[in-house]
């Protein structure tokens, strides 16, 4: 018995608009029909149908794909994955599929069938449906022929080619979850505010919770298997800011941890990589203390700061954690805009009296399901509104350093053993 054809794996993100890409006749329906649900998919011709059997009309196609990307917008609101069944061989109309996943924050991938000239041409004239003039599908070839190098440059983040039948028959879609997708992960956590530099408070804040530390290996373990989850800042202002990164990475690279990137973190990264940035709020503290560390630790520093994300969705959506909190619209998404709000929260673009961002009180009105723990805006205490909490405690203005230990709710917290840095803003 001959051994069966290897399968072709395509995959796509969990939640994501997918543009099938190809000329008619090139079994885009087919395809998307035998791969998706029903209800996930949008096609071009369904709702030229429902206006008018006038193909050829452009009203008439216009207004089809108004209501297509009405459709699959409310559907990508709701969190469902969404396949647009259109050519999509020339730009404009991929830009409109590109649009829906900038507005509803979400990844965007292409699926392209690049049959050969002749088994089109075969399919278009045995066709029962549809009488499509040959040139036109001509030129749709020549659309697709310039198209197919730039759609990753045009935005789309999964791209996957198939170039025959064979391929197309073997397909098999595998839907990854997010990066951010941790709901199999239900703790016990220990989620810890920002560190900023603190070294010997974060240590003694890990044995009052009862963890094992390896001092001299910048490792620690929880005998019950809680992990820490690190709200990012892990660096800046204070005093020991490579020692805090040494037991962050540490634990994050054997599984004892999670962590997520904070603001200061990111401009780390950025004047690591060689970016012209600024060295103020703390940064030129860390600076002069990775001066002195290896060619290799700070190469270590650098991968391990570019792979952080901007949020996690931990135990079935039940909690959320990224730096600077996140509206409940941005759950679970991936785009430059929720990164945005993760490492600043939500700003108005201006600055306060102390060159500060002025930020919008977005906790005030949050209304989601799931416990949101985040840091960034320093208080004295704890801040508890609606179903959020706010953990950073300004321990490297003087003030403490807090976890938050998830499922229980419970606040532990250690005292800052001086002030490291003069606020330049009262908390």
């Amino acid at each position: 018995m001959p051994a069966a054809a290897p399968r072709t794996l395509i995959e796509i993100p969990e939640l994501c608009v997918v543009a099938l890409v190809g000329v008619s006749s090139s079994g885009k329906s087919t395809f998307s029909k035998t791969h998706f649900k029903p209800t996930e998919i949008l096609s071009s011709d369904y709702f030229r149908g429902l206006i008018s059997d006038d193909e050829n009309n452009q009203q008439v196609t216009q207004q089809a794909f108004d209501a297509l990307y009405y459709i699959a917008s409310k559907r990508l609101e709701l969190g469902k994955l969404t396949v647009i069944d259109a050519t999509n061989v020339q730009k404009h109309a991929r830009m409109g599929v590109l649009r829906l996943a900038r507005e509803q924050n979400c990844l965007a991938a292409a699926i392209v069938l690049d049959i050969p000239e002749n088994i089109i041409k075969d399919r278009s004239e045995n066709r029962s449906d549809r009488n499509l003039n040959w040139n036109i599908i001509s030129r749709q070839m020549n659309d697709l022929r310039k198209s197919i190098d730039q759609l990753q440059k045009e935005g789309f983040r999964y791209v996957h080619i198939l170039t025959n039948e064979e391929e197309i028959a073997n397909a098999q879609i595998v839907r990854v979850p997010l990066w951010n997708n941790k709901k199999e992960e239900k703790g016990p956590f220990d989620i810890i505010g920002d560190i900023h530099g603190c070294f010997d408070e974060l240590c003694e804040l890990l044995i009052k919770l009862n963890y094992k530390i390896d001092i001299n290996n910048f490792t620690a373990v929880h005998p019950q298997g809680r992990k820490p989850v690190f709200l990012g800042d892990l660096c800046d202002r204070g005093p020991k800011n490579t020692e805090v990164l040494r037991i962050v990475m540490n634990m994050v690279k054997k599984g004892g941890a999670w962590c997520v990137t904070g603001n200061h973190d990111a401009k780390l990264q950025k004047m690591l990589n060689g970016k012209n940035v600024q060295l103020t709020h703390g940064l030129d503290i860390t600076a002069r203390q990775m001066q002195q560390e290896s060619p290799e630790f700070i190469e270590e520093v650098k991968i391990f700061l570019g792979s952080l994300i901007s949020h996690y969705v931990f135990d079935e959506g039940g909690l959320v954690v990224s730096h600077a909190g996140l509206k409940e619209q941005y759950q679970g998404r991936s785009s430059g805009k929720v990164r945005e709000f993760c490492l600043y929260g939500e700003t108005t673009g201006e600055t306060d009296e102390y060159g500060f961002p002025v930020r919008l009180p977005w906790a005030n009105d949050y209304k989601g399901k799931a416990l949101v723990v985040f840091g960034h805006i320093p208080n004295p205490c704890v801040q508890t509104i609606n179903n959020t909490s706010c953990i950073d405690t300004g321990c490297v203005f003087g003030g403490k350093l807090t976890a938050y230990r998830y499922p229980e709710k419970e606040i532990v917290q250690v005292k800052a053993k001086q002030e490291y840095y003069a606020p330049l803003k009262p908390f």
